[in-house]
């Protein structure tokens, strides 16, 4: 394990300047064994006792995780629209966040089965899982003593790796990292792919559509500019992020986030 990376907000957290004044977030690699199926270990730790609850609303990726904290472990399906979690006094949580794709072996079934869902970990992985998170909550552990505990219930529960579940997260790697692919036919020209086999792959694998992967990109790369702090040009970002017109980024973005991206900036 390394020391923590990325503390600043990730891409996903909204109100990132009001965030990082109310919690600290840190994230680590896995270990090899795991790295084929997970992407990260986040941790949050915040400290808000004798100030007002605070609620944080995320933009969620395409990513199933598995999270330590009171009071309960739970597995967390992709959620379609915002996730909103509300933080008091003195606490602390670490998630596990697996790879688009990775967390299929574990489960062992479709992923569409999670989407939207929040599962007892206790089904999947047994009493262990209550064991592991009494150790991760306890007070004095740092950072790594707590993925520890959590790579050691991962690895004694460890699948075989499954080339399909590498293919469905170098697919949505593809997607997030080409603006240019738009429409799911150009996945399916990129990859080889048949658009139903993709749909197939996706909805197995990912738990979501490859167009859902494709909007969700565009509206985080539409909000972090929105919360950058420098002045948007609105119609050409629509242009960038392949919307029909400007009208339409407002739209889609109003749609998920609740505001326009204007009201957002503001």
């Amino acid at each position: 394990m390394s020391d923590p990376h990325g503390m600043a907000m990730v891409r996903g957290v909204l109100r990132p300047e009001q965030a990082e004044q109310r919690f600290t977030l840190a994230q680590h690699p896995p270990s090899a064994a795991l790295a084929p199926f997970v992407d990260y270990h986040w941790i949050v730790r915040w400290d808000l006792r004798g100030e007002p609850d605070f609620e944080q609303t995320i933009l969620p990726h395409p990513n199933v995780h598995l999270v330590f904290e009171e009071p309960e472990a739970s597995i967390f399906g992709v959620v379609g629209g915002l996730f909103t979690r509300r933080l008091s006094g003195l606490g602390k949580a670490l998630g596990v966040r697996f790879h688009p794709g990775g967390f299929h072996p574990f489960w062992g079934a479709s992923i569409a089965q999670l989407t939207g869902q929040v599962v007892p970990a206790v089904r999947l992985f047994g009493p262990a899982v209550e064991h592991t998170r009494k150790m991760i909550m306890d007070l004095a552990a740092d950072d790594l003593e707590m993925i520890s505990h959590a790579e050691a219930l991962l690895c004694a529960f460890m699948p075989e790796p499954d080339p399909a579940a590498r293919h469905a997260a170098d697919l949505v790697a593809m997607i997030t990292g080409d603006p240019a692919l738009r429409r799911v036919g150009q996945l399916s020209v990129a990859s080889g792919l048949t658009s139903r086999s993709l749909q197939r792959l996706f909805a197995s694998y990912v738990g979501v559509s490859p167009k859902w992967v494709m909007r969700r990109a565009r509206l985080h790369e539409a909000a972090q500019r929105a919360s950058g702090g420098e002045p948007v040009d609105w119609a050409e970002l629509a242009a960038d992020l392949g919307y029909a017109d400007q009208a339409h980024l407002s739209r889609d973005f109003t749609a998920t986030l609740g505001v326009s991206p204007t009201q957002y900036a503001r």
